[in-house]
């Protein structure tokens, strides 16, 4: 068990069962774009078979303490951004000025709160740009765990010991920065959401 980030489809995404689907927060998406003028976010692609290393699915699971992130974003990042960073449960391939909350449950909030990745990629780029993440060095595909496994069984030590700076310093929060930013580039890259499951 635990908490998940991971890659929808457009079979769950548009689905309106409330147990399985998430169409309710897809149509609350749409309405609230319309509002502001924005064109529906419709282009949602299937979600694709588990191949490893393929990049073509997304999840990771949350482990280490967040703690650490939630004070590396305060202290690097203006006043009201690390709300966006921290208080989103659906991510989406969509440029949004400011979060989307919506009357719907989430699976640990009663509201859904939306938030756009582009923003989400611009706030952790500039984190991890503070902290020197190496980027070249941690997984990109993360289909499988493989950011969460990298973090957690010893290969971010050794890369540490070997390329040190602020990041090793938190690997826990050097975690979180990696996460969210894979997270927006998967959802751009792909043109998918990210929930927490």
């Amino acid at each position: 068990m635990g908490i998940y980030l991971v890659s929808v489809g457009a079979r769950e995404w548009f689905d309106a069962d409330e147990e399985e689907g998430r169409g309710a927060v897809s149509t609350g998406l749409n309405e609230e774009l319309r509002r502001r003028g924005l064109p529906p976010y419709e282009s949602v692609p299937e979600a694709a078979e588990l191949v490893r290393g393929s990049g073509t699915r997304f999840e990771e699971k949350l482990v280490p303490s967040i703690y650490g992130f939630v004070q590396l974003a305060h202290a690097h990042l203006a006043p009201s951004e690390p709300e966006t960073l921290l208080d989103w449960s659906v991510l989406v391939p969509v440029p949004l000025d400011e979060e989307i909350e919506l009357p719907v449950e989430s699976s640990y909030s009663d509201t859904t709160v939306i938030a756009g990745a582009p923003k989400v990629l611009d706030l952790t780029r500039r984190l991890a740009e503070a902290v020197r993440l190496p980027l070249d060095a941690i997984p990109e595909a993360c289909d499988n765990l493989d950011l969460t496994t990298w973090f957690l069984e010893g290969d971010a030590e050794r890369v540490a010991a070997a390329r040190p700076g602020p990041w090793g310093e938190d690997l826990d929060a050097a975690f979180y920065v990696a996460l969210y930013l894979r997270a927006a580039q998967h959802s751009l890259r792909r043109g998918c959401p990210i929930v927490y499951t």
